[in-house]
């Protein structure tokens, strides 16, 4: 061991030393005079160094939603793509849930673009199915109606009812047998506003072609035969007419 100018001992030569882990980011070097060691850091070697490993995860970012604002609007301005809006809606679904439905001044959580779109909810809003519009029309000897619905995509069958003169024993028939709908045929096999059996039908006059698709004219006419020939008795103990 050497002696300096003063006659201490000098220090031993340390040897510059390099971490094997990060041989691009740290060195370490000794002072020339005092041989103290000095570690440096290259700041853009480190800079540059990401964590890896499966357990990092990148900061999430955040949108605040404005007045005009949907999923697909957003998801088109992050993403560049309105069909990654699927993307927002699972990444916000405890706060939004109804994709149609988002508030203005809400945040949004807003990961990184996936390489594939995940699949959109069944559900994106909770608006009701509108309603089916009505219509009416009048006819002699009673009132006649008919509802039905106005969407073309889905017609429906129009529903037609009559229900005689109001207070007459006609009226109340009707209303027990049933309930005006004059092409309702029951499980035992009585059709129409009285419910005729097809015996009972044929009897009164009515056409044996007809029954279970006759018109409430032709119904009417059978009944009223049947009431000229003392038929009330058909009628007036099972309805309480």
């Amino acid at each position: 061991m050497g002696a300096d100018a003063s006659g201490h001992s000098a220090a031993p030569a340390v040897a510059p030393q390099v971490d094997g882990s990060a041989t691009q980011i740290v060195s370490i070097t000794q002072a020339p005079t005092t041989g103290v060691p000095i570690v440096r850091l290259d700041a853009k070697q480190l800079a540059a160094a990401e964590p890896k490993g499966k357990h990092h995860r990148a900061g999430s970012a955040e949108y605040v939603v404005k007045s005009g604002d949907t999923l697909a609007s957003i998801a088109a301005h992050l993403y560049s793509s309105a069909d990654y809006w699927p993307v927002l809606y699972w990444a916000n679904h405890g706060k939004v849930q109804y994709a149609n439905e988002i508030q203005v001044g809400q945040v949004l959580a807003v990961p990184a673009k996936p390489a594939k779109v995940p699949a959109a909810p069944t559900e994106v809003s909770s608006a009701p199915a509108p309603a089916p519009a009505a219509s009416s029309a009048a006819s002699s000897g009673g009132s006649y109606s008919s509802t039905g619905t106005t969407q073309q995509s889905a017609p429906v069958q129009t529903v037609s009812t009559y229900t005689g003169s109001t207070g007459s024993f006609q009226a109340c028939v009707i209303a027990r047998e049933s309930g005006g709908n004059p092409q309702v045929t029951n499980a035992s096999g009585h059709y129409g506003l009285y419910q005729f059996s097809a015996s009972t039908w044929a009897a009164y006059g009515g056409n044996s072609a007809d029954f279970g698709n006759a018109s409430v004219a032709e119904q009417n006419q059978v009944f009223a035969n049947a009431m000229a020939a003392g038929g009330e008795s058909n009628w007036a103990p099972y309805d309480g007419c």
